[in-house]
Formats: structure tokens, C-alpha cells, sequence
């Protein structure tokens, strides 16, 4: 049975065409899924995958928020990326100094998680102000994949445990033509963030697809471990801080997304039938 593949941010491909009577193309496995085959539904993580946010992005916008609040910390690059070891923003400050010791005068609970809060948004402000100036791009291979997508009906969504806010201005900024059709579902929409599945959860629930029909596209074995909790099939594309994680267990590991389409997607996915 052919099957009609639908996105939610995550890579895939699709390689043989046909001819429509306007003079655009469509994928030919699509055309014939439309006719009533089973849907793939593919779900992308964005930070790592959709750009590599972390290093240049995240991680300057950390250290701004902590300069700007006076606040004696400076994540640098090889720090940041044992950090990463913990999803999410918050909780990722709240280990760290947990570990080294906390800022003089947030002695306690109640000031801590004030501290924490006020930082993540103002890191999150000057996060989107960096998109929005082009400082970061998409990694190659995002846009080809979700135009193709997109135009071919199909369905694209971002799970990610990042703030919905940053998470939307990169959609926005660097997706313009695609963003409206791309629903987002982040880490402050959830009770726990990655590894634990809810985000992808809450993904088939809310687009009404069966787990086992999706595809996920994930960067680290924190997404990776989520997505197989969900009970959805992985595609790995690593990312600057992940080149060296454990994958076992993803369907496909790759350099990035470059030349991936959507029937790509879909024999990965047949592949774990």
C-alpha cells in the first residue's frame, strides 16, 4: 500500500515526480498515497536541526542575558555543550548551579527560580532579536525538504523543548513562505520536557496521527530517547555538540539534510515496519 507523507519538522525525501497538468511536479509516491494510502506524518526538532542555534545562538544570547544582570557566569563553548546534557533553558541554568554554587544573593528557592525565569527571558528576547537579523541560518537541506512538503499538502509541525516564542520567530524569520501551515509544539506546552516523550505526545494527539506513522528528525540522544518513547521512528542529523553521542537506535544517522526528500522519509520509515 502506497503512503502519503506528511511533515512536522523532521527530514525526509522523495525522489521519482509527476508531471501536473499546470507544469509543476509532485511527488509520485504522494500522488498515489492521496488516493487513500496510509499518511506519514514527519515532526523536527529545530534547535540542531533546522539550524544550529546552540553555539552561536543560544549560548551568546545565555551569556548577554548573564552580563546584563550582573551576574559572574560565562558559558563557554566546550561548557555549553556538556550543559546541553539537560533540555531545556531553565532547567539547564538550575543544574549548572546546582553544581558550582549559585549567584551571591539567591540564597533561596524562591529567589533562585525568580532569577532563573527573569534570565530565560530576556536570553529568549535577545535569542529572537539574533534571528531576526539573519545571524542564523537554516542547516542545509531544511528548506528544499519542507517546501517540498509543504507544497505537496502535506503536514509539518516543530516539537522542540525550546520556548514557544524563540521557536516561532525562527519558524517565522527563516520559514516565512511555510509558517503558517507549521504548528509548533515547545517545551513551556508540556508537564516534562525531552527526554521524556510529552512534546511528541502531544504532537500526534493535537495533528490526530498514529504514532507509528511518524518519522522524527532529532540532532541528540536526549531527542532521540524521546521520540522512541513516543513510539515514533528517528532520523539522527548531528549537530556541532552531538557528533559523538550514542545513537543506537535512531533509523538513519546523517551528516545534515542536504539531498534527504520525502521518499526518503518514507522508505526509513518502511524499513521499520
Amino acid at each position: 500500500m502506497m503512503r502519503l507523507v506528511s511533515l512536522a519538522l523532521v527530514a525526509g525525501g522523495v525522489s521519482g515526480f509527476a508531471v501536473l497538468p499546470s507544469g509543476g511536479r509532485r511527488s509520485m509516491s504522494l500522488a498515489a498515497g492521496a488516493a487513500g494510502g496510509e499518511k506519514i506524518t514527519l515532526l523536527f526538532d529545530c534547535d540542531g536541526v533546522l539550524a544550529e542555534t546552540e553555539r552561536d545562538g543560544h549560548r551568546v544570547a545565555f551569556n548577554q542575558a548573564f552580563g546584563e544582570f550582573d551576574i559572574a557566569c560565562d558559558w563557554d563553548v566546550d561548557l555549553y555543550g556538556k550543559l546541553l546534557e539537560v533540555g531545556g533553558g531553565k532547567e539547564r541554568m538550575t543544574a549548572h548551579w546546582n553544581e558550582v554554587g549559585w549567584p551571591a544573593g539567591y540564597d533561596d528557592e524562591e529567589k533562585r527560580v525568580e532569577l532563573v525565569k527573569a534570565l530565560h527571558l530576556r536570553k529568549t528576547e535577545i535569542f529572537m532579536d539574533m534571528l531576526k537579523r539573519g545571524e542564523i541560518p537554516l542547516r542545509p537541506g531544511v528548506e528544499p525538504l519542507i517546501k517540498e512538503a509543504v507544497e505537496g499538502g502535506l503536514k509539518v509541525a516543530v516539537c522542540s523543548t525550546s520556548n514557544e516564542k524563540a521557536v516561532a520567530t525562527l519558524v517565522e524569520t527563516l520559514l516565512t513562505p511555510y509558517a503558517p501551515k507549521i504548528p509548533i509544539y515547545a517545551g513551556d506546552m508540556v508537564a516534562k520536557k525531552k527526554p521524556a516523550p510529552d512534546v511528541y505526545n502531544m504532537a500526534a494527539t493535537e495533528l490526530g496521527v498514529d504514532p507509528k506513522s511518524c518519522m522524527v528528525f532529532e540532532d541528540t540522544a536526549i531527542g532521540l530517547q524521546a521520540a522512541t518513547a513516543a513510539g515514533m521512528a528517528c532520523t539522527v542529523t548531528k549537530s556541532i555538540y552531538t557528533e559523538n553521542e550514542d545513537f543506537t537506535g535512531a533509523v538513519r544517522v546523517l551528516g545534515n539534510l542536504e539531498g534527504t526528500d520525502l521518499s526518503a522519509c518514507d522508505a526509513a520509515l518502511k524499513s521499520t515496519a
